[in-house]
């Protein structure tokens, strides 16, 4: 049976579950369950720490796991990174009083506060710059103003936190992060099912399927409108010399898309969620 690591809590856990869900996996009822069996698709579910997942999987106990790319690089784990998630994505920043710094270059002989010890060391490092890392649980934001630190480096997702601290960040950011699935070593054809699966939920959120009706003469104006994903699929109709073509749209472009083979004479024009798919 395939044992694959999922958040517990925080902010991949519903997400996580949700993607599982959606790729035909029972996931577990209530918040309480740590261990879930999925009998149907032979896979067993760990509710774990989202900190604790790239260790248990790089350590070879699970097969697989759901964790954020930050706290997979901060692990040191052995873990290998599959494929990002497409959700939870974050940004990892300095960040430090308002109008205080400008550049990561200004560190120099600095106390910088962090969760991510290993991912600022490491930063610094290659930048040359001789600081000292804070390691803080929580509250981050704070410790500037309690003098424990002169600066910060944290998880950024809409700033919000940080300007009601007082704090700005300054600097490209460290790391771009977002969910992944990781794997332990030799565990790729183990988990290409579980990895084919999540792959195609990506794709049926990202595309809709849409239809239309166009005059064969017109069709080559059409599919350079619509050449989708990989080709059309092209049917004569009773009607001589009409097609009727489906092919898979971006869901963020399709209303455009729509307008556009309208104006070059496409009718009958259908969009269709893609609820579930194998590409």
């Amino acid at each position: 049976m395939l044992r694959v690591a999922v958040p517990n809590k925080g902010a991949l856990s519903e997400a996580a579950s949700e993607m599982l869900s959606e790729a035909g996996y029972s996931t577990r009822r209530g918040s309480k369950t740590l261990v879930h069996q999925d009998e149907v698709n032979g896979v067993e579910f760990f509710y774990l720490r989202p900190r604790d997942i790239a260790v248990y999987v790089g350590s070879g106990i699970l097969d697989a796991g759901i964790t954020g790319r930050d706290l997979l690089l901060e692990s040191k784990a052995e873990a290998q990174e599959v494929i990002g998630l497409g959700f939870g994505a974050s940004r990892f920043f300095y960040a430090g009083v308002s109008g205080s710094y400008t550049s990561p270059a200004q560190l120099e002989g600095a106390r910088i506060a962090t969760s991510f010890p290993n991912l600022v060391d490491a930063d610094l490092q290659a930048r040359g710059i001789d600081a000292k890392t804070v390691q803080l649980d929580g509250a981050i934001e704070v410790s500037i103003q309690l003098g424990v630190a002169d600066a910060i480096a944290d998880v950024v997702e809409t700033g919000s936190t940080l300007r009601a601290a007082g704090l700005e960040t300054f600097g490209e950011p460290l790391l771009e992060s977002e969910a992944v699935l990781v794997q332990r070593d030799g565990a790729a054809e183990t988990i290409e099912v579980l990895k084919r699966r999540l792959e195609s939920v990506m794709v049926a959120r990202q595309y809709v399927l849409v239809d239309y009706n166009i005059e064969e003469r017109l069709l080559p104006q059409a599919l350079g409108l619509t050449p989708g994903l990989e080709s059309p699929t092209i049917s004569p109709l009773q009607e001589t010399g009409w097609v009727a073509a489906r092919v898979m749209v971006e869901s963020k472009e399709v209303n455009n898309v729509m307008d556009r083979l309208y104006a070059v004479g496409a009718r009958a024009i259908l969009v269709t969620n893609i609820g579930a798919c194998r590409i």
